[in-house]
C-alpha cells in the first residue's frame, strides 16, 4: 500500500475550491447534491483509512485481541511507520466515532423532543406554537410538518407568510435534512471537510429559497420575507435539528434572490472556474475511493495469507 494509504486523509483538500464556487456559480439543487456526495464519499474513505492503519499498526501490541497472524512482518510492512501511525490512528478513530455518534444522537434526540412537543397540537401540515419568540423550521418525518411560532407570524405580512411556508415546504419536499446530516457527519469524520459542510448548509437554504420563489412567483417577496424573518428572529434560539437548516448568510441569500434565477444545468461547463473546481473535486473523490479500495483489498489479502500461515 505504501504512502498511498494516507492519501484519503488529505484528499478532501481537493474539494475546497468547489465549495465556495458552487455557492456562487451552480444551481443550489445541483450544488447541494454535488457537495454532499463529495463530502460523504471522502469522509467514508478517510475513516476507512484510519481503520486500516489502526489494524496494521496495532496488531503487534501485546495483549491485543487481533489474531497473531495479523502482526506478521509482511502485514506491518504494508503501512509505512506502522508503529507510530497505528498508535496515532487509535485516538483519531475513537474521536471520529464519538463525534459522529454525538451528532447522530443529538439529531435523534431533538427530533424526538420536537415530536413530543407537537403531540398535543391538532394534526396538520403546519403547527403553530403559542410562543412569543419568533422562529420557524421544518420537522421531517413520515408526515413532515412546518413548525412556526405565533411570535413570528404576528410580525409578518400575508405575502411574507406565504413565502415563509413555501420555503419550509421546499425543505420538506427536498428532504434537505438528509443532505445536512450527511455533511455534518462528514465534517465530524474529517475536519478538512468542514468547508463543504458549511457550503451545504448555505446551498440547501438557497435551494429552498429558489423553490419558494418559483412557487410564489415573486422573487422580491421571498427576499423580503427572508430579510424580515432574520431581522425579527435575532436572539431567538436556533434549532439544532439537522433538518432545520441554518439560516446562512442572509444578505447573500437576499442578494441572490434579487438577481435572475440561476440556470438549472446538471454540470458546469468544463472550461470555467467552477467547472475546473468540480472536476478537481470529482478527481480527488475518485482517487480517494480508489486508494481506499486498493488498500482494503491489499490488506485483506495480506491478512488472509498471514492468518492461513
Amino acid at each position: 500500500m505504501g504512502l498511498f494509504v494516507f492519501l484519503p486523509l488529505v484528499l478532501p483538500l481537493t474539494a475546497w475550491p468547489v465549495a465556495r464556487l458552487a455557492e456562487q456559480r451552480l444551481h443550489p439543487r445541483v450544488a447541494t447534491r454535488l457537495l454532499t456526495t463529495v463530502a460523504g464519499v471522502l469522509a467514508v474513505c478517510s475513516t476507512l483509512c484510519l481503520a486500516l492503519v489502526m489494524v496494521v499498526g496495532t496488531a503487534q501490541l501485546p495483549g491485543n485481541p487481533l489474531p497473531d497472524g495479523w502482526s506478521d512482518p509482511e502485514v506491518r510492512a504494508a503501512v509505512p511507520f506502522e508503529g507510530i501511525a497505528g498508535r496515532a490512528a487509535i485516538p483519531a478513530l475513537v474521536l471520529v466515532v464519538l463525534a459522529c455518534g454525538r451528532t447522530l444522537l443529538r439529531h435523534v434526540r431533538v427530533r424526538r423532543d420536537a415530536g413530543r412537543a407537537l403531540a398535543g397540537l391538532p394534526a396538520g401540515p403546519v403547527a403553530v406554537l403559542p410562543d412569543p419568540e419568533p422562529y420557524a423550521w421544518a420537522l421531517p418525518g413520515a408526515r413532515g410538518r412546518i413548525v412556526v411560532s405565533r411570535g413570528l407570524l404576528d410580525r409578518m405580512a400575508p405575502a411574507e407568510r406565504r413565502a415563509l411556508f413555501a420555503h419550509e415546504r421546499a425543505h420538506l419536499a427536498g428532504r434537505h435534512h438528509r443532505y445536512l446530516l450527511v455533511a455534518q457527519l462528514a465534517a465530524r469524520a474529517n475536519p478538512f471537510l468542514r468547508p463543504l459542510a458549511t457550503a451545504v448548509s448555505y446551498v440547501a437554504e438557497r435551494w429552498a429559497d429558489e423553490e419558494a420563489a418559483r412557487e410564489v412567483g415573486d422573487r422580491r417577496s421571498v427576499a423580503r420575507a427572508i430579510a424580515h424573518a432574520a431581522l425579527v428572529s435575532r436572539g431567538a434560539p436556533a434549532a439544532t435539528l439537522a433538518g432545520a437548516a441554518a439560516p446562512g448568510p442572509v444578505p447573500r441569500r437576499v442578494a441572490a434572490l434579487l438577481d435572475p434565477p440561476p440556470a438549472p444545468r446538471p454540470w458546469p461547463p468544463a472550461f470555467t472556474a467552477i467547472g475546473l473546481a468540480a472536476w478537481t473535486a470529482a478527481a480527488g473523490t475518485t482517487a480517494s475511493a480508489l486508494f481506499s479500495a486498493n488498500a482494503t483489498v491489499t490488506l485483506v489479502l495480506l491478512l488472509k495469507t498471514a492468518t492461513s500461515l
